[in-house]
């Protein structure tokens, strides 16, 4: 008996564990206190805060870091391997044990690196999630898109250096200033009268150069990126959708399963007790014999 209950209790702990971990009210506090840590880390690059509060405000960062450093240790604890083949559970370890390195001399550059942390709020709201998942899922098409982009601005730098550069070195002298001031102008910022204008006082058909750019690099090309993101997403939720509904039908098909082998049991158990009825109705219903009859 002893040797089958001292396996069990790990188990049971761990199960625990988990259960408490996952926990809706749980999740609440870590999220809350992500937040509370964001609003910390603000405080601190702000003088007057830091000035009047400041032990406070770093007291209360290293509590909230001390929370963060158990919660993962109890994820490590309960799930074990199976943590380290999560992405969303590596990228909390990687954020949790940027803060707990030392910031001082050379490597004072990671205490920046603590702001990481509200990030965690990727990993344990849903829908963020869902929406990191469906950007991470367009990039092989966002890549061949900003492939065609980056060949159209390469022809449109090399035609602009070309026609421009003599007139105007400052934006269109070599291939690297004609891509900067092209960029600017797929941004729309200033494009007509910082730009194309002053460009069509000298060249008066510039502008036959600079309408079919803008419409093909900031409204063809961008709004493609939006379309693949938009499909992504939808993709991500429809996959998502897909897993839950396998998930419903194994469990379905699990409990028919466990159903059926029940009351196959209790079927067998139900003739075992007809049997033995049977075998006993006999020997119950049987008279007992009668006494002779004598006369006086």
């Amino acid at each position: 008996m002893t040797q089958s209950t001292v396996p069990a209790a790990p188990m049971d702990v761990r199960e625990r564990l988990r259960a408490f971990i996952e926990h809706r009210r749980v999740q609440g506090v870590i999220i809350t206190l992500i937040l509370i840590n964001a609003v910390l880390l603000g405080l601190e690059t702000w003088p007057a805060a830091m000035a009047a509060a400041g032990g406070l405000i770093l007291a209360l960062d290293k509590a909230i870091l001390a929370v963060f450093v158990v919660e993962i240790g109890l994820r490590l604890y309960v799930h074990r391997r199976a943590f380290w083949r999560d992405p969303w559970s590596v990228f909390d370890f990687a954020v949790v044990a940027i803060a707990l390195l030392p910031a001082t001399g050379q490597l004072a550059v990671l205490r920046a690196l603590r702001v990481l942390r509200v990030l965690r709020l990727l990993t344990l709201v849903p829908s963020m999630r869902r929406v990191v998942g469906a950007l991470l899922g367009a990039i092989p098409g966002l890549a061949s898109i900003a492939l065609v982009l980056l060949i159209i601005y390469y022809v449109f730098a090399v035609i602009a250096t070309n026609l421009f550069a003599a007139g105007y070195p400052e934006w269109f002298g070599h291939l690297g200033r004609s891509l900067y001031t092209l960029f600017q102008i797929m941004t729309l910022e200033s494009w007509s009268m910082g730009i194309a204008r002053p460009v069509m006082e000298n060249f008066p058909y510039a502008w036959a150069f600079f309408v079919p750019f803008i419409l093909v690099a900031t409204f063809t090309m961008l709004n493609l990126f939006i379309a693949i993101i938009v499909n992504a997403m939808q993709s991500y939720t429809e996959d998502e959708q897909r897993e839950t509904v396998a998930a419903v039908e194994h469990a379905r098909e699990h409990i028919e399963a466990d159903l059926h082998t029940e009351v196959r049991s209790l079927r067998a158990e139900i003739r075992e007790l007809k049997a033995l009825l049977t075998q006993a109705a006999p020997v119950q219903t049987m008279a007992p014999p009668r006494a002779p009859h004598t006369n006086s």
